[in-house]
């Protein structure tokens, strides 16, 4: 029985996303996030007296993009959401 084989150029012709690439290739590598979230007025005084069950007013509205940071980079623009009773981010934009 002969098996049908493909081209080259058919196999050359199919897409490869090279992000999917990526992350199967660096996939492991740890890396931190992290969001600004800006806080009004806020001084050294206030961070000395933190404490469990502290309250703090951020300068942004709840509907504001926030910046997320990947290793000190912008990677993205998030907002906050409730699901249920747990707080998510949804990326609004990619940097």
């Amino acid at each position: 029985m002969i098996q049908a084989q493909s081209k080259p150029e058919e196999r050359l012709a199919q897409p490869v996303d090279p992000a999917q690439d990526a992350a199967e290739r660096f996939g492991w590598l740890p890396c931190c996030a992290s969001l600004e979230i800006p806080i009004c007025n806020f001084t050294l005084g206030d961070l000395l007296r933190l404490k469990k069950d502290t309250v703090l007013t951020t300068a942004i509205r709840s509907t504001e993009d926030l910046p997320l940071r990947v290793n000190h980079r912008l990677v993205a623009w998030i907002q906050f959401e409730m699901i249920g009773d747990r707080l998510a981010a949804r990326i609004t934009e990619l940097a």
